[in-house]
Protein backbone atom coordinates (compact mmCIF):
# COMPACT_ATOMS: atom_id res chain seq x y z
CA UNK A 1 0.00 0.00 0.00
CA UNK A 2 0.72 3.58 -1.03
CA UNK A 3 1.10 6.11 1.43
CA UNK A 4 0.78 9.66 0.56
CA UNK A 5 1.01 12.75 3.07
CA UNK A 6 -0.56 15.68 2.44
CA UNK A 7 -1.10 19.35 3.64
CA UNK A 8 -4.49 21.22 2.80
CA UNK A 9 -4.78 23.54 0.10
CA UNK A 10 -0.76 23.30 -0.33
CA UNK A 11 1.24 23.10 -3.60
CA UNK A 12 1.14 20.29 -5.62
CA UNK A 13 3.22 16.91 -4.71
CA UNK A 14 5.06 15.08 -7.16
CA UNK A 15 4.70 10.94 -6.59
CA UNK A 16 5.54 8.16 -8.24
CA UNK A 17 2.29 6.04 -8.15
CA UNK A 18 1.08 3.22 -10.14
CA UNK A 19 -1.41 4.49 -12.90
CA UNK A 20 -4.67 2.41 -11.25
CA UNK A 21 -3.87 4.08 -8.35
CA UNK A 22 -3.50 7.48 -9.53
CA UNK A 23 -6.67 6.71 -11.82
CA UNK A 24 -8.02 6.08 -8.61
CA UNK A 25 -7.20 8.77 -6.86
CA UNK A 26 -8.23 11.46 -9.48
CA UNK A 27 -11.80 9.41 -9.71
CA UNK A 28 -12.71 9.28 -5.98
CA UNK A 29 -12.58 12.97 -5.95
CA UNK A 30 -10.24 13.33 -2.36
CA UNK A 31 -7.62 15.65 -4.26
CA UNK A 32 -6.61 17.10 -7.26
CA UNK A 33 -4.75 14.61 -9.18
CA UNK A 34 -3.56 14.35 -12.27
CA UNK A 35 -0.52 12.57 -14.57
CA UNK A 36 2.99 14.63 -14.49
CA UNK A 37 3.30 15.54 -18.53
CA UNK A 38 6.93 15.32 -18.36
CA UNK A 39 7.40 12.31 -16.13
CA UNK A 40 5.68 8.96 -17.24
CA UNK A 41 4.54 7.03 -13.97
CA UNK A 42 4.78 10.09 -11.88
CA UNK A 43 1.29 11.80 -10.44
CA UNK A 44 0.65 15.49 -9.06
CA UNK A 45 -1.59 15.32 -5.95
CA UNK A 46 -3.18 18.60 -4.16
CA UNK A 47 -5.28 18.73 -1.59
CA UNK A 48 -8.10 21.12 -1.19
CA UNK A 49 -10.26 21.80 1.90
CA UNK A 50 -10.82 18.09 2.78
CA UNK A 51 -8.92 16.96 5.45
CA UNK A 52 -8.47 13.36 7.64
CA UNK A 53 -7.41 9.92 6.65
CA UNK A 54 -9.00 8.15 3.71
CA UNK A 55 -7.88 4.22 2.11
CA UNK A 56 -8.39 4.45 -1.69
CA UNK A 57 -8.55 0.95 -3.56
CA UNK A 58 -8.21 0.78 -7.09
CA UNK A 59 -10.05 -1.70 -8.99
CA UNK A 60 -9.16 -5.32 -10.54
CA UNK A 61 -5.93 -5.25 -7.91
CA UNK A 62 -4.39 -2.68 -9.57
CA UNK A 63 -3.04 -1.27 -5.73
CA UNK A 64 -4.42 0.99 -2.93
CA UNK A 65 -3.27 4.31 -1.28
CA UNK A 66 -3.59 5.91 1.99
CA UNK A 67 -4.12 9.54 1.80
CA UNK A 68 -3.63 11.65 5.16
CA UNK A 69 -4.28 15.47 4.69
CA UNK A 70 -3.63 17.55 7.40
CA UNK A 71 -5.11 20.62 8.38
CA UNK A 72 -3.41 24.03 8.72
CA UNK A 73 -5.22 25.22 11.55
CA UNK A 74 -3.38 23.78 14.76
CA UNK A 75 -5.61 20.40 16.19
CA UNK A 76 -6.74 22.24 19.42
CA UNK A 77 -7.72 25.49 17.29
CA UNK A 78 -9.93 22.95 14.57
CA UNK A 79 -11.20 21.63 17.94
CA UNK A 80 -12.82 25.10 19.15
CA UNK A 81 -14.24 25.26 16.01
CA UNK A 82 -15.74 22.03 16.49
CA UNK A 83 -17.36 22.89 19.36
CA UNK A 84 -18.62 26.14 19.27
CA UNK A 85 -20.23 24.67 16.11
CA UNK A 86 -21.82 22.00 17.08
CA UNK A 87 -22.92 23.38 20.86
CA UNK A 88 -21.95 26.91 21.48
CA UNK A 89 -22.58 26.81 25.24
CA UNK A 90 -20.50 24.26 25.88
CA UNK A 91 -17.78 24.70 23.55
CA UNK A 92 -14.33 22.91 23.97
CA UNK A 93 -12.18 25.62 24.59
CA UNK A 94 -11.39 24.53 27.92
CA UNK A 95 -9.60 20.99 27.59
CA UNK A 96 -13.17 19.50 28.20
CA UNK A 97 -12.27 17.51 24.67
CA UNK A 98 -9.05 15.85 24.67
CA UNK A 99 -6.96 15.49 21.44
CA UNK A 100 -3.63 15.11 23.56
CA UNK A 101 -0.44 16.03 20.91
CA UNK A 102 -1.99 14.55 18.12
CA UNK A 103 -1.21 17.22 15.03
CA UNK A 104 -3.49 14.98 12.53
CA UNK A 105 -6.98 15.04 12.83
CA UNK A 106 -8.16 11.52 12.40
CA UNK A 107 -5.60 10.37 15.60
CA UNK A 108 -6.61 13.63 17.70
CA UNK A 109 -10.31 12.99 16.88
CA UNK A 110 -10.42 8.90 17.84
CA UNK A 111 -8.26 9.88 20.73
CA UNK A 112 -11.12 12.72 21.91
CA UNK A 113 -14.17 10.49 21.04
CA UNK A 114 -12.51 7.56 23.03
CA UNK A 115 -11.88 9.54 26.55
CA UNK A 116 -15.43 11.16 25.91
CA UNK A 117 -16.77 7.51 25.22
CA UNK A 118 -15.35 6.73 28.62
CA UNK A 119 -16.60 9.50 30.40
CA UNK A 120 -19.96 8.99 29.47
CA UNK A 121 -19.69 5.14 30.61
CA UNK A 122 -17.89 5.42 34.09
CA UNK A 123 -21.31 5.42 35.55
CA UNK A 124 -22.40 2.62 33.46
CA UNK A 125 -24.62 2.61 30.28
CA UNK A 126 -27.40 4.74 29.63
CA UNK A 127 -30.75 2.77 30.03
CA UNK A 128 -34.18 3.73 28.49
CA UNK A 129 -37.31 3.07 27.00
CA UNK A 130 -37.78 1.50 23.56
CA UNK A 131 -40.63 0.90 21.34
CA UNK A 132 -40.65 -2.99 20.51
CA UNK A 133 -42.81 -5.23 17.88
CA UNK A 134 -42.51 -9.18 18.22
CA UNK A 135 -44.70 -12.18 17.77
CA UNK A 136 -44.77 -13.67 21.30
CA UNK A 137 -46.79 -16.75 22.73
CA UNK A 138 -47.95 -14.94 25.60
CA UNK A 139 -49.64 -10.89 25.42
CA UNK A 140 -47.29 -8.28 26.32
CA UNK A 141 -48.28 -4.40 26.29
CA UNK A 142 -51.05 -4.22 23.54
CA UNK A 143 -51.97 -6.60 20.67
CA UNK A 144 -51.22 -5.46 17.48
CA UNK A 145 -54.93 -6.08 15.97
CA UNK A 146 -54.33 -4.98 12.66
CA UNK A 147 -51.17 -6.81 12.17
CA UNK A 148 -52.69 -9.90 13.65
CA UNK A 149 -55.49 -10.19 11.24
CA UNK A 150 -53.01 -9.39 8.51
CA UNK A 151 -50.38 -12.36 9.28
CA UNK A 152 -52.43 -14.54 11.00
CA UNK A 153 -55.94 -14.31 10.71
CA UNK A 154 -57.99 -17.01 12.56
CA UNK A 155 -54.76 -18.03 14.25
CA UNK A 156 -54.56 -18.00 18.38
CA UNK A 157 -50.85 -18.07 18.68
CA UNK A 158 -48.28 -16.11 18.43
CA UNK A 159 -49.64 -12.64 18.81
CA UNK A 160 -48.25 -9.72 17.07
CA UNK A 161 -47.47 -7.22 20.38
CA UNK A 162 -46.02 -3.86 20.62
CA UNK A 163 -44.77 -2.58 24.06
CA UNK A 164 -42.19 -0.54 25.57
CA UNK A 165 -38.87 -2.44 26.76
CA UNK A 166 -36.30 -1.17 29.59
CA UNK A 167 -32.90 -1.64 28.10
CA UNK A 168 -29.82 0.08 27.28
CA UNK A 169 -29.85 -0.74 22.98
CA UNK A 170 -31.31 2.67 23.08
CA UNK A 171 -30.34 5.54 20.35
CA UNK A 172 -27.24 7.07 22.47
CA UNK A 173 -25.68 3.85 23.17
CA UNK A 174 -26.72 2.54 19.57
CA UNK A 175 -24.65 5.95 18.21
CA UNK A 176 -21.17 5.89 20.25
CA UNK A 177 -21.25 1.83 19.91
CA UNK A 178 -21.11 2.81 15.67
CA UNK A 179 -18.58 5.57 15.92
CA UNK A 180 -16.44 3.33 18.10
CA UNK A 181 -17.12 0.71 14.94
CA UNK A 182 -16.25 2.99 12.31
CA UNK A 183 -12.82 4.42 14.38
CA UNK A 184 -11.56 1.14 14.56
CA UNK A 185 -12.01 0.40 10.75
CA UNK A 186 -9.75 3.72 9.70
CA UNK A 187 -6.84 3.96 8.89
CA UNK A 188 -4.40 5.71 10.94
CA UNK A 189 -5.58 4.91 13.97
CA UNK A 190 -2.90 5.26 16.79
CA UNK A 191 -2.02 1.56 18.40
CA UNK A 192 -3.01 2.68 21.91
CA UNK A 193 -5.99 4.66 20.90
CA UNK A 194 -6.85 1.78 19.31
CA UNK A 195 -6.59 -0.16 21.99
CA UNK A 196 -8.84 1.35 24.64
CA UNK A 197 -11.23 1.55 21.99
CA UNK A 198 -11.65 -1.86 21.86
CA UNK A 199 -12.43 -1.81 25.40
CA UNK A 200 -14.86 0.55 24.71
CA UNK A 201 -16.77 -1.51 22.32
CA UNK A 202 -16.35 -4.62 24.39
CA UNK A 203 -18.81 -2.54 27.36
CA UNK A 204 -21.12 -1.94 24.41
CA UNK A 205 -21.06 -5.21 23.13
CA UNK A 206 -24.87 -5.89 24.33
CA UNK A 207 -25.95 -2.55 22.06
CA UNK A 208 -26.66 -3.08 18.20
CA UNK A 209 -24.48 -0.79 15.64
CA UNK A 210 -26.10 1.06 13.13
CA UNK A 211 -26.27 -0.73 9.91
CA UNK A 212 -24.21 1.37 7.23
CA UNK A 213 -27.06 2.71 5.29
CA UNK A 214 -29.43 3.38 7.91
CA UNK A 215 -30.23 6.79 9.16
CA UNK A 216 -28.58 7.79 12.32
CA UNK A 217 -31.02 7.54 15.43
CA UNK A 218 -31.85 10.54 16.44
CA UNK A 219 -31.56 11.60 20.51
CA UNK A 220 -32.48 14.88 22.30
CA UNK A 221 -30.43 16.37 25.06
CA UNK A 222 -32.11 15.52 28.36
CA UNK A 223 -30.93 16.14 32.15
CA UNK A 224 -30.73 11.99 32.20
CA UNK A 225 -28.25 11.92 29.05
CA UNK A 226 -26.25 14.89 30.17
CA UNK A 227 -23.48 12.29 30.66
CA UNK A 228 -23.34 11.76 27.22
CA UNK A 229 -23.48 15.12 25.27
CA UNK A 230 -20.11 15.41 24.45
CA UNK A 231 -19.33 11.79 23.39
CA UNK A 232 -22.73 12.03 21.28
CA UNK A 233 -21.48 14.96 19.43
CA UNK A 234 -18.73 13.39 18.63
CA UNK A 235 -19.57 10.22 18.12
CA UNK A 236 -21.85 12.07 15.42
CA UNK A 237 -19.35 14.07 13.72
CA UNK A 238 -17.51 10.43 12.93
CA UNK A 239 -20.73 9.38 11.73
CA UNK A 240 -20.81 11.78 9.46
CA UNK A 241 -17.54 11.83 7.86
CA UNK A 242 -16.62 8.03 7.60
CA UNK A 243 -17.35 6.44 4.41
CA UNK A 244 -17.07 3.11 3.10
CA UNK A 245 -18.52 2.61 -0.32
CA UNK A 246 -17.89 1.13 -3.32
CA UNK A 247 -17.66 4.14 -6.43
CA UNK A 248 -18.41 3.68 -10.00
CA UNK A 249 -15.99 1.75 -11.80
CA UNK A 250 -15.57 -0.53 -8.68
CA UNK A 251 -13.18 2.37 -6.66
CA UNK A 252 -13.89 1.93 -2.60
CA UNK A 253 -12.95 4.33 -0.75
CA UNK A 254 -12.72 3.83 3.44
CA UNK A 255 -11.88 6.54 5.39
CA UNK A 256 -12.52 9.92 7.49
CA UNK A 257 -13.02 13.26 5.63
CA UNK A 258 -13.43 16.38 6.71
CA UNK A 259 -14.46 19.64 5.12
CA UNK A 260 -12.83 22.73 6.43
CA UNK A 261 -15.21 24.73 4.23
CA UNK A 262 -17.92 23.68 6.17
CA UNK A 263 -16.21 23.67 9.43
CA UNK A 264 -15.74 27.38 8.95
CA UNK A 265 -19.39 27.90 7.72
CA UNK A 266 -20.74 26.53 10.41
CA UNK A 267 -18.28 27.98 13.35
CA UNK A 268 -19.10 31.93 11.63
CA UNK A 269 -22.70 31.44 11.19
CA UNK A 270 -23.50 29.61 14.94
CA UNK A 271 -21.12 32.00 16.73
CA UNK A 272 -22.97 35.41 14.71
CA UNK A 273 -26.21 33.70 15.60
CA UNK A 274 -25.04 33.33 19.37
CA UNK A 275 -23.85 37.01 19.75
CA UNK A 276 -27.32 38.26 18.18
CA UNK A 277 -28.65 36.38 21.44
CA UNK A 278 -31.28 38.37 23.26
CA UNK A 279 -30.84 41.50 21.16
CA UNK A 280 -34.14 41.72 19.32
CA UNK A 281 -32.83 40.37 16.27
CA UNK A 282 -33.26 36.96 14.72
CA UNK A 283 -31.13 35.27 13.01
CA UNK A 284 -31.43 32.14 10.42
CA UNK A 285 -28.97 30.34 8.99
CA UNK A 286 -29.18 28.79 5.43
CA UNK A 287 -32.43 31.25 4.83
CA UNK A 288 -34.11 30.57 1.35
CA UNK A 289 -34.65 33.18 -0.76
CA UNK A 290 -35.25 33.89 -5.01
CA UNK A 291 -33.36 36.56 -6.97
CA UNK A 292 -36.46 36.96 -9.39
CA UNK A 293 -39.98 38.06 -9.24
CA UNK A 294 -40.84 34.55 -10.67
CA UNK A 295 -39.19 32.54 -7.58
CA UNK A 296 -36.86 30.45 -10.55
CA UNK A 297 -33.72 31.23 -9.60
CA UNK A 298 -33.11 29.89 -5.56
CA UNK A 299 -30.77 30.95 -3.24
CA UNK A 300 -29.37 30.28 -0.15
CA UNK A 301 -27.32 32.68 1.97
CA UNK A 302 -25.16 31.36 4.89
CA UNK A 303 -26.56 34.07 7.64
CA UNK A 304 -29.52 36.65 7.53
CA UNK A 305 -29.74 38.70 10.13
CA UNK A 306 -33.61 40.15 10.31
CA UNK A 307 -34.86 43.00 12.80
CA UNK A 308 -37.61 43.67 14.91
CA UNK A 309 -40.76 44.01 12.26
CA UNK A 310 -39.46 40.99 10.64
CA UNK A 311 -37.58 42.59 7.67
CA UNK A 312 -33.41 41.31 6.81
CA UNK A 313 -31.08 43.89 7.75
CA UNK A 314 -28.18 42.51 7.01
CA UNK A 315 -26.44 39.33 5.28
CA UNK A 316 -23.40 37.25 5.49
CA UNK A 317 -21.51 34.15 3.63
CA UNK A 318 -18.78 32.79 5.04
CA UNK A 319 -16.04 31.75 2.67
CA UNK A 320 -12.90 29.85 4.50
CA UNK A 321 -11.10 30.12 1.24
CA UNK A 322 -11.19 33.51 -1.08
CA UNK A 323 -12.29 32.28 -4.46
CA UNK A 324 -9.60 32.36 -6.97
CA UNK A 325 -9.12 35.39 -8.99
CA UNK A 326 -8.22 33.32 -12.94
CA UNK A 327 -10.20 36.33 -14.91
CA UNK A 328 -12.98 38.75 -14.58
CA UNK A 329 -15.97 38.17 -12.49
CA UNK A 330 -14.84 37.52 -9.07
CA UNK A 331 -17.28 35.15 -8.16
CA UNK A 332 -17.96 35.88 -4.58
CA UNK A 333 -18.59 39.55 -4.86
CA UNK A 334 -20.98 38.46 -8.04
CA UNK A 335 -23.15 36.15 -5.38
CA UNK A 336 -22.90 38.68 -2.44
CA UNK A 337 -24.06 41.52 -4.97
CA UNK A 338 -27.03 38.51 -6.09
CA UNK A 339 -27.61 38.34 -2.02
CA UNK A 340 -28.26 42.15 -1.58
CA UNK A 341 -30.33 42.51 -4.88
CA UNK A 342 -32.77 40.95 -3.71
CA UNK A 343 -33.03 41.47 0.04
CA UNK A 344 -33.14 45.48 -0.52
CA UNK A 345 -29.82 45.81 1.12
CA UNK A 346 -27.35 48.52 1.24
CA UNK A 347 -24.41 46.22 2.71
CA UNK A 348 -23.15 42.46 2.35
CA UNK A 349 -20.46 40.79 4.19
CA UNK A 350 -18.04 38.15 3.10
CA UNK A 351 -16.32 36.40 6.09
CA UNK A 352 -12.93 34.96 5.48
CA UNK A 353 -10.63 33.28 7.08
CA UNK A 354 -6.91 35.24 7.63
CA UNK A 355 -4.50 34.44 4.95
CA UNK A 356 -7.07 33.85 2.15
CA UNK A 357 -8.23 37.14 2.00
CA UNK A 358 -8.02 40.83 3.81
CA UNK A 359 -10.16 43.48 5.32
CA UNK A 360 -11.94 45.03 2.01
CA UNK A 361 -14.66 46.92 1.06
CA UNK A 362 -16.09 47.21 -2.27
CA UNK A 363 -18.05 49.98 -3.48
CA UNK A 364 -20.95 48.51 -6.26
CA UNK A 365 -20.92 51.25 -9.07
CA UNK A 366 -24.43 52.58 -10.01
CA UNK A 367 -26.03 50.48 -7.27
CA UNK A 368 -25.46 52.50 -3.98
CA UNK A 369 -24.25 48.78 -2.50
CA UNK A 370 -21.06 48.16 -0.39
CA UNK A 371 -19.80 44.65 0.10
CA UNK A 372 -17.29 44.44 2.94
CA UNK A 373 -14.72 41.93 3.26
CA UNK A 374 -13.69 40.56 6.99
CA UNK A 375 -10.87 38.62 7.97
CA UNK A 376 -11.01 36.51 10.68
CA UNK A 377 -7.62 35.20 12.07
CA UNK A 378 -7.70 31.10 13.37
CA UNK A 379 -4.18 31.07 14.43
CA UNK A 380 -5.19 33.08 17.65
CA UNK A 381 -6.48 32.27 20.99
CA UNK A 382 -10.77 31.35 21.39
CA UNK A 383 -11.09 34.61 23.43
CA UNK A 384 -9.56 37.04 20.43
CA UNK A 385 -11.25 34.86 18.01
CA UNK A 386 -14.57 35.55 19.65
CA UNK A 387 -13.47 38.87 19.61
CA UNK A 388 -13.33 39.36 15.86
CA UNK A 389 -17.11 38.07 15.52
CA UNK A 390 -18.02 40.69 18.04
CA UNK A 391 -17.06 43.03 15.73
CA UNK A 392 -18.15 41.95 12.78
CA UNK A 393 -21.80 41.24 14.84
CA UNK A 394 -21.08 45.34 15.83
CA UNK A 395 -20.85 46.13 11.85
CA UNK A 396 -23.75 44.44 11.63
CA UNK A 397 -25.71 46.45 13.78
CA UNK A 398 -24.32 49.45 12.64
CA UNK A 399 -25.37 48.60 8.89
CA UNK A 400 -28.95 47.93 10.05
CA UNK A 401 -29.12 51.67 11.68
CA UNK A 402 -28.64 53.14 8.77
Amino acid sequence: MVSVELVEHALATRLALPDAVGRALAASDIVDATPDPHTPGHWLLRAGSKVGAVAVAAPGGGGSVTVRITPKVPIVRLFFLLGHSLDPKRNWRHGEVEVAQHRDLLPALAHAVERQVDRALRQGLLQGYRAAEESAVVVRGRVREAEQIRRRFGAMLPIEVAYDEFTTDIAENRILRTAVERLLRLPGVPRDVRRRLLHQRARLADVTAIVRGRSVPDWRPTRLNSRYHQALHLARLVLDGSSAEHAPGGLRIDGFLFDMNKLFEDFVTVALRDAFRGTGHTARLQDPHHLDQAAAIRMRPDFVLYGADGSPCAVIDAKYKAEKRHGFPDADLYQMLAYCTALGLPEGHLVYAKGNASHAAHQVRHAGIVIRQHALDLDQEPAGLLADIEKVAERLVNTSRV
